[in-house]
């Protein structure tokens, strides 16, 4: 019986903390064992506990495995929402279990800045080489065309010329706010990286003035209002998101009902070196994977495109800013 087995699956402190953690965002199984201070084996028993309880999924990505909450889409579809509801209450009740499970949250904002700041290390490193390094995937040529015809195919669709007000996240060396400026209304580029934004800023000094705005900021937490763009692209931005649902969230908030997102990534691979020689924190994304992260952000997915490159796939994927759709 699913109910008794969720029960009997959660009836462990360690396993309760665990579904708090998860209720947020999806995590790696040895982001867990640093928060819980437990080792890596005795947390993927716990977690093997949860799954086959049906309330939790992996997904292995080269050498890490990912763990969500279930999205209860068979047998707990009804079970699962209602509890976490009740742990999320029982968070709030009970006081000693509300403070271990902020304490978990903390240790794992501690973790994640760690990487945060060794990921904006590298990127400062490597600002001056940035497109070049780049290309050594996938020439860019071919992967601009592509998502030229593809945002056009959706302008079309739309019955207007054009893209509109357009945000350009992770913009990096500013190669494709410079690309997309003339088919836009106004042009945001934003990068989180001072050096990137530096660079952007010498690419992108030929355009009239008032038509770019370089912003520094988080693609986690866009510092803008609600519906303020018609599209957002992110150009190979999403595998170095810890968190992309969270960042496709914030890409939803931002875009207007109607409007449209554009993402060029990797699809998934197995190249576990790219972690540390090149700071990636996730290798690529199935189709799967994007379209049920856009769903849950409140997009349609539009279209997808595949381009081989020299060692890996590049993937394009464009969705639709959804009528009323709310973000899960």
């Amino acid at each position: 019986m699913f109910v008794l087995d969720s029960l009997r699956a959660l009836a462990d402190p360690t396993r309760l903390r665990i579904m708090r953690l998860l209720a947020s965002m999806e995590l790696a199984v040895g982001e867990l064992a640093q928060v819980l201070d437990q080792s890596q084996p005795r947390v993927s028993r716990h977690v093997k506990i949860l799954c086959d309880a049906g309330l939790a999924e992996r997904r292995r990505e080269g050498g890490w495995v990912f763990l969500r909450a279930a999205l209860g889409e068979a047998r707990g579809a009804g079970v699962l929402p209602a509890l976490a509801n009740l742990l999320g209450q029982a968070e709030g009740a009970d006081p000693a279990f509300g403070q271990q499970c902020a304490q978990d949250r903390q240790h794992l904002d501690a973790i994640r800045t760690a990487r945060d700041a060794s990921a904006a290390e590298y990127f400062a490193r490597h600002a001056d080489e940035w497109d070049s390094l780049r290309s050594m995937h996938i020439a860019d040529g071919p992967v601009e065309e592509a998502l030229a015809e593809m945002l056009a195919e959706r302008a079309m669709d739309r019955g207007r010329a054009g893209l509109g007000r357009l945000l350009d996240v992770g913009t990096g060396t500013g190669r494709m706010a410079e690309l997309f400026a003339p088919s836009s209304s106004h042009v945001t580029a934003l990068d989180k990286s001072p050096d990137m934004l530096r660079l952007a800023r010498t690419r992108l000094q030929h355009l009239p003035a008032g038509h770019v705005t370089l912003v520094q900021g988080d693609f986690a937490k866009l510092p803008f209002a609600e519906s303020s763009f018609d599209t957002v692209l992110f150009h190979q931005v999403m595998h170095y998101a810890l968190a992309p649902e969270t960042m496709l969230a914030e890409a939803a908030r931002v875009t207007a009902p109607g409007g449209r997102i554009a993402v060029v990534d990797f699809a998934a691979h197995d190249r576990e070196e790219l972690r540390a020689s090149h700071a990636h924190a996730r290798l690529g994304f199935s189709d799967e994977q994007v379209a049920d992260m856009f769903g849950a952000a409140g997009f349609r997915l539009a279209a997808d495109r595949a381009l081989a490159g020299h060692q890996l796939i590049v993937k394009l994927w464009t969705g639709v800013r959804e009528h009323g759709a709310s973000i899960q």
